[in-house]
């Protein structure tokens, strides 16, 4: 491959983890080797979730990537550039377990609040938040507050937030893992629509199997700690519609995923 080559793939990349390793506490009497030899590659537009046993180091691994702790050793770059300077750039937003909404502020304000902090016209502010409120199906909420919402649709605000600035990179924290079965497979179509929509890259944490076929275009398993990537598997399933949890692929790969985790041991 020539160097230019190689640059026109690097630059097609959203992820880029060489030799990544995280050790908490380092030097010290309570040091955790968290992470180790991680190599990964995540393309744009791709839709990838992180699987493994707890403890595994998924979510340390998410927060390598948002630059929100710092590698023990081995780089992470994100677009093409450090971790650092992607976040400062603002190419990723992240969703966590739990919503995070600001109860004093309506659904339309709580969308609005990272782009008041960037200092956006509240014109523009309130047309975004408009826009982020039809694309998650939210538009007749506008005015309600977190407290009116189920768990389900103050998820859905918590990701017309974090989508709302035009990030190129969407980091998710089991978002979906304190809601209710029916909701959850409810959020993850939903989920599945705005990014058929969008092509966001997204990468997503969970503990489900059946969630980490069902999403995604790509499965990371992982060991247990000290994580490192125990296998990739590819889950190209077509576009995913009730139909396909009755798919034999769909089957086969959470067979596929089971075994990796397995292996991992």
């Amino acid at each position: 491959m020539s160097d230019t080559q190689g640059s026109m793939d690097a630059h097609r990349l959203a992820v880029e983890i060489r030799g990544g390793s995280k050790i908490f506490n380092l030097g010290r009497h309570n040091e955790v080797k968290a992470l180790t030899d991680i190599d990964l590659d995540i393309g744009q537009g791709e839709f990838v979730t992180l699987i493994g046993p707890s403890g595994c180091g998924k979510s340390t691994l998410l927060r390598l990537i948002a630059a929100l702790i710092d590698t023990t050793e081995g780089t992470v770059l994100v677009n093409g550039k450090t971790a650092d300077a992607a976040r400062l750039d603002r190419d990723y937003s992240m969703v966590f377990q739990r919503a995070g909404l600001f109860e004093w502020r309506n659904v339309s304000r709580n969308i609005e609040l990272p782009l008041e902090l960037m200092g956006w016209k509240a014109a523009d502010r309130r047309q975004r938040s408009a826009e982020m409120l039809e694309l998650v199906k939210l538009d007749e909420f506008a005015r309600h507050h977190p407290a009116e919402l189920s768990g389900g649709m103050q998820q859905r605000v918590a990701i017309a937030r974090a989508m709302s600035f035009h990030p190129k990179l969407l980091l998710m924290d089991e978002p979906f893992g304190a809601l209710d079965e029916m909701t959850r497979e409810h959020m993850q179509h939903e989920l599945l629509r705005i990014w058929s929509e969008t092509r966001i890259t997204v990468v997503f944490v969970t503990h489900s199997i059946a969630e980490a076929v069902f999403l995604s275009t790509k499965v990371v398993v992982m060991s247990p700690r000290p994580g490192r990537i125990a296998a990739v598997v590819d889950n190209d399933l077509g576009e995913r519609t009730e139909a396909t949890r009755d798919d034999p692929a769909y089957f086969a790969n959470i067979t596929a995923v089971r075994e990796a985790l397995r292996g991992g041991h």
